[in-house]
């Protein structure tokens, strides 16, 4: 019994852990699409934060510089896929397919420019945090209040996200631009400056994702670490609804299967072990079968807008 427990402690908590990148991205990738540009290339935003933290970190030995040098590169990528969207209006899905591209091919090519083909440096990923009074907790404890300090932060930012989008002139601003950017150009919005801040925020948020892989979770960086949670973080905010909440709910439950596949094979099952890689993929794509139909999404997602002369 006691074994059992822990077991489900063990998986719990996992879960929660293996959310957290999704939840920064999806967060991000939400932000996006409020606005009406489907970000595509949020993969390669995240491939491209996971390496830029890591470099950061191993130069400066810091793993807070090795954030900001994820932060910092995935709002850069994010502002060619704002400019390529936005300014040049092409095609918001080539545009995201060329965007992904690019950060997996670029990430590559750095990562073995920088420390060639041999053995992999690490940095020393950031450790889990106790909260005194809490994590002793039994059973609530471990799972809860024995995590890193960006999975309270990724929590925080739900409440934070919902107000600003829901309760705020700025979140109004945001989706009136998503919804019917005509509307709000007459308004006197700029559709143009609130797309790329919108565009570039997400991209930030994916830079977090990708930096909380290598500096977190493994404390090394490996080409195509991010294993598609990038796309699944876009199929994380379709099933949420575009709403924090239900976006959190997605990842969390995302999260868990994730666990539960890692947590079978250690646990011996008698199943080939790529069927237990495929079950979190195709959670998701039951998930996106079963919903999309269900969901209604910014009226003007994916349309380029171009203003009329007067």
């Amino acid at each position: 019994m006691v074994i059992e427990i822990a077991v489900i402690v063990t998986l719990l908590a996992s879960g929660l852990g293996l959310s957290t990148p999704l939840l920064f991205a999806a967060l991000g990738e939400k932000i996006s699409e409020r606005a009406g540009v489907l970000n595509l290339g949020v993969e390669g935003m995240m491939i491209m934060g996971a390496f830029a933290g890591f470099i950061g970190a191993f130069i400066s030995g810091n793993i807070v510089i090795g954030f900001l040098f994820g932060i910092l590169t995935g709002a850069v990528m994010a502002s060619l896929m704002a400019f390529l969207n936005v300014t040049l209006r092409t095609n918001q899905l080539v545009a995201g397919l060329a965007v992904w591209l690019l950060g997996l091919g670029l990430s590559a090519f750095l990562y073995r420019l920088a420390f060639g083909i041999g053995t992999a440096p690490r940095v020393e990923p950031l450790a889990s945090i106790n909260i005194p009074g809490f994590s002793d907790i039994p059973f609530v404890g471990p799972v809860l209040f024995n995590h890193d300090p960006l999975v309270y932060i990724g929590w925080a930012m739900v409440p934070i996200l919902y107000v600003i989008v829901f309760k705020t002139k700025i979140g109004l601003t945001l989706r009136t631009v998503g919804e019917n950017p005509r509307q709000a150009d007459t308004q006197g919005i700029s559709v143009v400056r609130v797309r790329y801040y919108a565009v570039m925020i997400g991209g930030a948020m994916a830079g977090v994702a990708g930096a909380y892989l290598s500096l977190v979770m493994v404390g090394i960086f490996v080409e195509d670490m991010t294993g598609a949670r990038g796309w699944i973080a876009i199929a994380l905010v379709i099933f949420g609804r575009w709403h924090p909440i239900g976006i959190m709910g997605a990842c969390i439950l995302f999260g868990m299967v994730d666990a539960l596949q890692f947590s079978l094979q250690a646990a011996g099952v008698q199943a080939p072990h790529q069927i237990m890689l495929m079950l979190p993929y195709i959670m998701a794509i039951a998930v996106m079968a079963f919903t999309y139909k269900r969901t209604t999404q910014p009226a003007g997602i994916g349309q380029a807008y171009t203003r009329e002369e007067k």
